[in-house]
């Protein structure tokens, strides 16, 4: 996936049933419809959670994951002082703070291929310089092992 800003979902979907050549029978089986409501799926920008889950089910694939990735690299930043902070919820809480490898692996490809500077992705993606930094010469040393080992 080359953006987690613009998300898809039929075509995601799509993409993965192609990639994993699932038959089409299969598929309106699993979903008990018809393929015409399949190929509406395919075509729609976003999809039902129920739906989505099954699809993540039958795909072997987190398609919540791109919206959650989508969430760390695009929600503003959260205030450490906001009043916010005293209000308890039993709702789960999730740290934002928690990059994946895809997510690094994005931003750093976009540092690298020239894409964005530093200084862009520090402003519109909220990383802390020293972690983008942190990450890059990380990258830069696991690149150099890897070709040095071959």
């Amino acid at each position: 996936m080359k953006s987690f800003q613009n998300i898809h979902a039929g075509a995601l979907i799509k993409q993965r049933v192609s990639e994993g050549k699932i038959e089409s029978q299969r598929i309106c089986n699993f979903f008990n419809c018809t393929e015409e409501e399949i190929e509406k799926m395919y075509e729609s920008k976003s999809i039902d959670a129920e739906k989505l889950l099954k699809w993540s089910k039958l795909l072997e694939y987190d398609f919540f994951r791109i919206y959650s990735q989508h969430l760390i690299l695009f929600s503003p930043p959260s205030n450490a002082y906001s009043a916010d902070k005293e209000k308890k919820s039993s709702l789960p809480q999730f740290r934002k703070s928690i990059y994946t490898k895809e997510v690094i692996d994005f931003l750093v490809e976009l540092l690298q291929s020239g894409e964005k500077n530093m200084n862009e992705i520090i402003d519109e993606y909220g990383i802390p310089k020293t972690t983008l930094h942190r990450w890059t010469v990380k990258y830069r040393n696991f690149e150099l092992e890897k070709s040095e080992s071959k």
